[in-house]
């Protein structure tokens, strides 16, 4: 068999005739991925290590495995997947989101957001249900993360919720099955660890991901929207009482500023797509050929957003050279764990992409294609929900977001239905029971003595429809926008 790549394996007949079995294609790039996985899960689960170090051991050893396991030594895979990780733009543009959602938390303008949305539902029937799934959406735009999402949204909305007659396991269910909307709506850390992957930039325009990510955000959002809606029905809820809700115009006038947050997403995408796009391509290339190609959405969003947040919430941030120390001082501790997370993330994808782990499960995913598509896109959705739970949707792509992404093309799917199909699925990390952290979050804010009381009610009307919506992406009965 030396000699012979993987994925002619399957093409391969015994003297007898009978075609070598699936388990023939594992090689030692899907024994290095459980391996990893494995790794992950007993520091973070067993031994309660943070993902970041979990993903640094699992790092370490992989690249020993390597090592003596392969043609490669271990010095050679140790510097050519530093070398990828510490490279990667990603990393340093999810250090500008890290930053951006500092900002905003030390502005105030997700706050000013909320009395907006308050002032145009908060007069429905458990308005204050409405406004913490739709906050939780607006602030998965900037955040991207669960756990954010939970901790942000939930200490405004959550004691609001119970103040105007939602129940302490309603008020919880909602904030941490929402929690995962960071990952829907863009851009997200794991929608940006997709795009540093080579096999899925070389195919997948970063804006082209942004928009067709946007649009299925859309349509989670709007079934969220059903489900608060048949709650409020089914706990018979009054609306917010109007004592409590600011006018529109008033709420306009006090909090209008904080809309200019969006102006840093949308003239990036101008600058990128369309005919707008075109326009600025054909500007700059006339002074300096291909020079549109420096262009990145990656780094331009939060540089913007992050430029916008400093204008609308000025008068919020400090004035002076030591305000400013002192608080970009206060920041740098946010960087740590997300840098190294990213960073191990990266590396370690190198390793297993050296190691060809990504055409193994392709070969797999396409032996199981021959059987039907439909058993690959099943297959996935088990495997990815399953990972929920005990993983962050960041560790979860960090892991399985290329060779997912190859066994979705395997089976002819475009590359944006891909990755919105796999950041669907992976939007489920705040709401799988029972490691799911949002859970314990919102539970923690509402004052939930026992939060397996709400794991029926999230898997429920969170978690499966969320697994089905991501099905029928897959099966192209639910257009993606570019796809």
């Amino acid at each position: 068999m030396k000699g012979v790549s993987v994925v002619q394996v399957k093409y391969i007949k015994f003297a007898k005739g009978d075609d070598i079995s699936m388990f023939s294609m594992v090689g030692i790039g899907i024994f290095s991925l459980v391996l990893y996985i494995a790794i992950i899960l007993v520091l973070m689960t067993w031994l309660k290590r943070r993902a970041s170090e979990s993903m640094l051991w699992a790092y370490l050893i992989i690249v020993v495995v390597a090592g003596v396991f392969s043609k490669h030594t271990v010095a050679n895979v140790f510097t050519k997947s530093f070398k990828f990780g510490i490279t990667s733009e990603v990393v340093y543009a999810a250090m500008a989101f890290v930053f951006m959602s500092y900002l905003m938390e030390k502005t105030g303008v997700i706050g000013r957001l909320v009395n907006i949305l308050n002032s145009l539902i908060g007069r429905f029937p458990g308005g204050a249900g409405y406004v913490s799934t739709i906050g939780s959406a607006l602030f998965g735009m900037v955040s991207g993360s669960g756990s954010g999402n939970a901790a942000a949204i939930g200490s405004i909305t959550v004691p609001w919720m119970m103040q105007t007659g939602w129940s302490r396991e309603r008020a919880t269910t909602i904030c941490a099955g929402n929690a995962g909307m960071g990952m829907i709506f863009p851009p997200s850390t794991s929608m940006l660890l997709l795009l540093g992957m080579d096999s899925i930039a070389s195919e997948l325009p970063s804006g082209t991901l942004y928009v067709g990510l946007l649009g299925a955000g859309c349509i989670i959002l709007a079934y969220r929207l059903v489900v608060i809606y048949y709650f409020a029905k089914k706990d018979g809820l009054a609306p917010v009482p109007v004592d409590q809700i600011m006018p529109f115009g008033e709420a306009l006038r006090k909090n209008g500023s904080a809309l200019l947050i969006f102006l840093g997403v949308l003239v990036p995408l101008l600058a990128t797509m369309g005919p707008t796009g075109d326009w600025v391509k054909a500007t700059m290339n006339a002074d300096l050929k291909n020079a549109f190609k420096s262009i990145s959405i990656v780094f331009w969003i939060p540089i913007t957003m992050t430029l916008f947040t400093m204008l609308e919430g000025w008068k919020y941030l400090p004035h002076d050279f030591s305000g400013w120390k002192a608080m970009i001082m206060q920041s740098i501790g946010k960087y740590s764990e997300v840098g190294m997370l990213l960073f191990t993330a990266f590396a370690a994808s190198g390793v297993l992409n050296m190691l060809g782990m990504t055409n193994e499960v392709k070969a797999i995913f396409t032996h199981l294609g021959s059987y039907s598509p439909m058993l690959v896109i099943l297959v996935i959705a088990a495997l990815i929900t399953m990972m929920d739970g005990p993983f962050s949707g960041t560790a979860t792509t960090s892991a399985l977001g290329a060779a997912v992404y190859a066994a979705l093309r395997s089976i002819d799917l475009p590359p944006v239905v891909c990755c919105v199909a796999f950041l669907n699925l992976i939007s489920n990390e705040g709401a799988v029971p029972p490691n799911a952290a949002p859970i314990y979050i919102a539970s923690g804010i509402s004052g939930l003595k026992d939060p397996s009381n709400i794991f029926k009610p999230i898997l429920k009307f969170f978690v499966f429809p969320t697994v089905v919506i991501a099905i029928l992406i897959m099966m192209r009965i639910i257009p993606i926008i570019g796809g």
